[in-house]
Order: structure tokens, then sequence, then C-alpha cells
């Protein structure tokens, strides 16, 4: 009878003990995950498709943001970016409010589809620690063990039980492991996600009522063929930066996303495009979209989604440079949107400045022209990532994971006096160089962003961000 009511005693003391971490540890998970709160090229910008992923709306765009006495062309987007309201942002909701507008041809409308989400709360493995110690120990009036006498019945003798902190470090080393398997998980899937690919749902691509179904003709062969053979150098030649996807059942249609270059404030940005061979191809350029989500951050960039390049015939150029039917290729048009409209220098794209460079006024010029640029840009990465295009979901969300400090790292670092595409892999190249006294809005607007990055990199599961939020 004595050996069968210490086993009693054991038994309610284990359960006691259970109860009280239990009930803390929930008390403590509440306490650290809360947050803060016709087919030719002349129509390009005609086209009679949906306006898909970025149909967006208008209604904050009056909301403007006062950067005092700094020149108002960060004004023109920002607007929409931050809001008041701190209830927590719904983005489904809302979407599902504009699934089925209907838009004129060629109209692109805007929604506040970047308002700052509440920032989230990533807490370091030394701040969860404190946290859930306190927690155990203190929460609810709960009584405290610094050490508890347990008896073991196996050896007759009684044990000391583990302390919250020791159970509380297990956690926090257990939960570092999981971010790290996690972390290398996500690498892999990002190295082996396939630069060209098919798929089946053209849905939502920009050209999808147009091209050949819509015309009720049949392709010749040797379209068939062109097609085919674009396919085949993509695949085999497309650069580590730009990947492709075609439709088995819709050859007409295409669709790319390029990785901003390094050194160019376009750095670390995706940037989507839909492509539409015509029937006439390749006597005639293909048909090129871009998704601007409503920003224009490049001459040759519209925010209709007008793309203007020689090698497409929207732009002028040399003999050389416009589109040649038996020469030119769907590979060069994506490498020409990489490197030459994407460049270190946008301004000089600008048609009547291209004179200017070199000149002390040209240089000042384009230097604030890249400040306004890079802002557009960090916009347009926001855009990206809560919208992503189909069949790029999996890449874009992997994609910043991985790429979100060098992102926030590169915002610091302009901050302090960087110059805009100086920074690669989130690291000054040139330390030596002068710094530049960026003008007091580009600030404002940058630390803005950088808080709108740290939560929305956060909430897409990148971890520690929140160390680079800045106050207010």
């Amino acid at each position: 009878m004595q050996g069968n009511s210490n086993r009693e005693v054991v038994f309610i003391l284990l359960f006691a003990v259970d109860d009280v971490v239990s009930n803390s540890f929930e008390k403590s998970a509440i306490a650290v995950g809360s947050t803060s709160g016709s087919l030719n090229s002349d129509n390009l910008n005609n086209p009679n498709s949906d306006l898909s992923y970025d149909n967006d709306n208008d209604n904050d765009a009056n909301d403007a943001i006062d950067d005092g006495d700094y020149d108002d062309d960060y004004d023109d987007n920002d607007d929409y970016m931050y809001d008041n309201d701190n209830d927590e942002y719904d983005y489904m909701s809302m979407q599902a409010q504009f699934d089925n507008v209907d838009l004129p041809p060629g109209v692109e409308a805007l929604v506040s589809w970047l308002k700052d989400p509440a920032p989230c709360v990533n807490a370091t493995p030394s701040t969860s620690t404190s946290a859930l110690s306190v927690a155990v120990g203190q929460n609810s009036g709960a009584r405290t063990f610094s050490s508890l006498n347990i008896y073991d019945p196996t050896n007759g003798k009684f044990e000391v039980a583990a302390t919250s902190t020791s159970m509380v470090l297990a956690e926090s080393n257990a939960d570092e492991k999981e971010q790290e398997e996690k972390e290398d998980k996500v690498l892999g899937k990002f190295q082996v996600f396939k630069r060209f690919d098919t798929v089946d749902d053209f849905s939502d691509h920009h050209f999808n009522r147009l091209g050949l179904p819509g015309s009720g003709e049949q392709p010749p062969k040797t379209w068939s063929k062109k097609i085919q053979e674009e396919w085949k150098i993509l695949e085999k030649d497309l650069p580590d930066t730009i990947y492709v996807r075609v439709y088995e059942t819709r050859m007409d249609l295409l669709r790319a996303l390029i990785v901003g270059p390094a050194g160019t404030p376009y750095h670390d940005g995706l940037f989507v495009f839909d492509v539409l061979f015509p029937p006439t191809y390749p006597d005639i350029p293909p048909m090129v979209y871009y998704y601007s989500g409503g920003l224009r951050l490049n001459p040759n960039l519209y925010n209709c989604g007008k793309v203007c390049l020689s090698l497409l015939n929207t732009w002028s150029g040399s003999k050389n440079e416009m589109w040649m039917p038996k020469k030119s290729t769907m590979l060069q048009v994506l490498v020409s949107i990489q490197a030459l409209i994407l460049n270190a220098e946008p301004f000089f794209n600008e048609p009547g400045f291209a004179g200017m460079q070199g000149k002390p006024e040209g240089e000042m010029r384009s230097k604030a022209y890249n400040e306004d640029v890079f802002i557009l840009s960090l916009k347009t990465m926001m855009y990206t990532l809560r919208r992503p295009p189909k069949h790029f979901e999996n890449l874009v969300a992997d994609y910043f994971r991985l790429q979100a400090h060098d992102i926030l790292s590169a915002c610091k670092a302009y901050m302090e006096g960087a110059e805009i595409g100086s920074v690669v892999n989130g690291r000054v190249q040139d330390t030596n160089k002068a710094k530049v006294n960026h003008p007091v809005g580009f600030n404002k607007s940058l630390a803005k962003m950088i808080n709108t990055l740290a939560t929305n990199f956060s909430k897409n599961g990148s971890k520690d961000c929140e160390q680079f939020r800045l106050p207010g």
C-alpha cells in the first residue's frame, strides 16, 4: 500500500508540473507571436485581353504622402502604399471584389495591394528564451519551481526535475535547427526550379483572348516549326536569371520572369512579361506586355504595359537593331530587355537625354532618376510577391525568402549614403567611394519601404527581418 501511495504522489506532482508548464507555454506563445498591428506591334497597348493579375484599383490614389520640400516624384505612386488604418490587411477578401471588374481595353487600375500590414514579430532565440522563461515562471500567478524533487520508482531515488530555462533552451535550439532545415529546403527548391518548362493553364495570360484561336486560322507548318525552334533555343541557352514558361495548347503564348541585374537600380527585383507570337511570326516581331502594377520605373517600360525596344520595332533604331525575321530570336528579346532596358543608368534611355551622358548635369539627373527607380523597384517587388504570376508562385516566394536580407541590407546601405546600384549580395562593392547625400524625401520614402519589406518578407517566411525595421 505504501508503494501505491508513493506512485500516486509522483503522478500528482507530474501532472501538476505538466499543467503549469503547458498553461505557461500557451500564454508565452501568444505573447511572442502577437503582431503590432489587328495583331501588330503598333497596337500592342490596345489588346482586348483580360488584365490578369495586374487589375488594380486606384481608390487610395489620392492619399498623398507629404515629403516636405523634396521633389514630388515620389508622391506619384507612393499614395496607395501607406494607409493609416491599423486593421490587419485581408488581401484575399479585397481581391475577390475585383476579380470580375470590367475595365476598358488598355486601362490598368490600381488598388491598395501595397498597404502595409501589421509588422510581424520574428523573435530571436534569446528573446524567445527570455519571454518564455518569464511566462513559465510568472503567468497567471502560477506556482514557480526553481527545482522540484520527483521520486523515480525505477531507481528508488528522488531526482531534480528539469527547470523551465533548460526546457526553453532546448526548445530554442530545436527551433533554430528546424529553421536551418527549412532554409536548406527552400534553397534546394529554388535551385531546381526549371528555367524553361511547358505548362497547361494560360487563363491569366495577358494575350489569352488574342492570337490564333481568336482569328480562327490554322497556323502554317513553318510557324509551328519556328516556335519549336524558339523553345529549343530558350531551353538550351537561357541565362540563370531569366525564367520562361510556354503553353502546350497555346504555342503562340509565352511568359517570362526576369531578375533585375546587379549593379543597377533594378537589382534583386523580379519583372514579369507576357509574349504573343503573331500568326505571321517571324516576319514580324513578337508582341510583349510588361506587368507594371501601374508603376513607370523605366523610360522603355510604360505603366500601360508597352515595351519600347528597337528589336520589337516599337522604337526607332538602326537596321541592325531592328527585328530581322531570319536572324532575330525570342532569346535575344529577353536578354535585350534585361541588359538594355534594365540597365545601370536608365535615365539616358529617355529620348533626348543620351547626349547628356558623361556631363555633370546629366550624371546628377541620372542619379536622381535612379533614386526614383529604386523606390519603384521595391514597390514592384511587393506587387510581385503579393500577386505572383501563375506558374511562378513558388519561385517568387522562395526567391524573396532567400534574398530578403540582401535587399534590406542594400536599403540600409543606401540610407547611409551608398550610391544606388552599388550594393551586390547585400554588400557595398566599393567601400572607398565617397558617400552620396541622398535627398530627405528619398530617405523618408526608403524608410517606409524598409518597414513594408520587413513586414512582408517576414510573413513570407524570411527570418530576422525585423532587425532592419526603423522607428516611426
